[in-house]
């Protein structure tokens, strides 16, 4: 096959100034390539990168993009703008993917290929731009119900493809993952109010006052500048303020390297992710990650993380909906605190879990669906332009 992917104005490729699904393609690519197809990459032109080049087997060519404005509408413009250019790259393909917003709505000539929009947020009634899309690609089946329910017309085109874990989960043994922890609860992602950080503050507050034979700790692994979506140091005092009676019991990591972040989950009794985002957590990565490492997780009840985790089976659930939700989930602590079969059963069946979201099998999920598209027949659009053309 022949492949073309697109990413957005404001992100360069490889991804030097971060962003998930840039990092997410851009170890899809590779593997694409490995398999023997013929990959486009199409990225924002960026300071010492060149034009053009061949990287693992993937040909880049990168045009002029943006930094993120603030501004929604001047953003939405510089994407618009953007779409444009990266449409005079477009080599002919057999399939091309894109999440950027307007690049769908000017590409219709099928010589670029079946069109597959790649959805990784709900959405906020963007759907319709994109009915034409032969596919309609997003990370969960939370996704997936939000996108049939704001446009029904496209529900047979969507396709659920989960993302992969940043390392392939390491060979542990049995005796490995049954070996003691350090009394640790550990929580990795933004420091911000919509990952119900002042709840768990609260829920490990109670916790500890439950079991002071143990000394636990919490360790907070995350941004909390605003610049890098963090809440600030407004969010950061208050939850000071709900941790001084045991502020020498948290610990405040920041950024870590991946080596650290692992060997941190390796060594956590459980992790712990009471986000109350509910249309702004479209799978959480954060949580498997955890159990990848033979990490018993908690979670919060959002839809998303039903994909992977099953309460009671392969982590524990907590109620953030309920009147007392640090209650609920101080519960859920002392209970797996409390319960060394239940934490042994947790820490096995999650990392046998977590052990299918390979890059290597997530690549061939979506080349097998690829596949299923050029099977079908393709849609008359009306157009017939050259893909360079204006």
């Amino acid at each position: 096959m022949r492949i073309t992917i697109v990413q957005g104005a404001f992100l360069p490729v490889p991804p030097l100034l971060g962003g998930g699904v840039e990092k997410m393609w851009f170890g899809l690519a590779p593997e694409f390539a490995r398999a023997g197809h013929e990959v486009t990459y199409v990225s924002r032109r960026y300071e010492s990168l060149p034009d053009t080049e061949i990287r693992d087997g993937v040909r880049h060519v990168r045009v002029a993009g943006f930094d993120a404005p603030r501004n929604k509408l001047l953003y939405r413009a510089c994407d618009f703008l953007y779409a444009w250019r990266a449409r005079r790259a477009l080599p002919a393909a057999d399939i091309v993917i894109t999440n950027t917003i307007f690049l769908p709505v000017v590409i219709r000539d099928p010589r670029v290929g079946k069109l597959c929009v790649h959805v990784a947020r709900f959405p906020k009634g963007q759907m319709r731009l994109y009915r034409h899309a032969d596919r309609l690609q997003t990370v969960s089946r939370a996704v997936e119900q939000a996108i049939a329910a704001e446009l029904p017309a496209v529900a047979g085109k969507i396709k659920v493809i989960p993302p992969y874990l940043s390392a392939n989960p390491p060979q542990l043994s049995s005796e490995e993952l049954d070996a003691p922890r350090e009394p640790w609860v550990l929580y990795l992602g933004r420091v911000h109010p919509e990952k119900g950080l002042d709840l768990l503050m609260r829920a490990f507050g109670d916790f500890i006052a439950k079991t002071p034979e143990t000394a636990w700790r919490l360790k907070i692994i995350g941004p909390v500048a605003a610049k890098m979506g963090g809440g600030g140091d407004e969010y950061k005092g208050k939850l000071d303020v709900i941790s001084a009676p045991f502020r020498e019991r948290v610990d405040w990591m920041g950024f870590v390297t991946d080596e650290e972040l692992n060997a941190t989950c390796r060594r956590s009794s459980v992790f712990v992710y009471p986000s109350l985002a509910e249309k702004g957590e479209s799978f959480g990565l954060a949580p498997l990650e955890a159990m990848a490492q033979g990490c018993p997780a908690i979670v919060s009840d959002l839809a998303c993380f039903g994909d992977f985790l099953e309460d009671g089976r392969t982590g524990l659930v907590f109620d953030h909906r309920a009147a007392d939700p640090a209650g609920a989930l101080s519960t859920q602590l002392l209970g797996l605190a409390r319960d060394p079969e239940l934490h042994r059963q947790l820490a096995r069946a999650g990392y046998a879990k977590a052990r299918e979201f390979t890059r290597e099998r997530i690549a061939r999920m979506y080349l097998e669906d690829f596949e299923t598209l050029l099977r079908m027949p393709s849609k008359p659009t009306g157009r017939d332009r050259s893909p360079s053309g204006p």
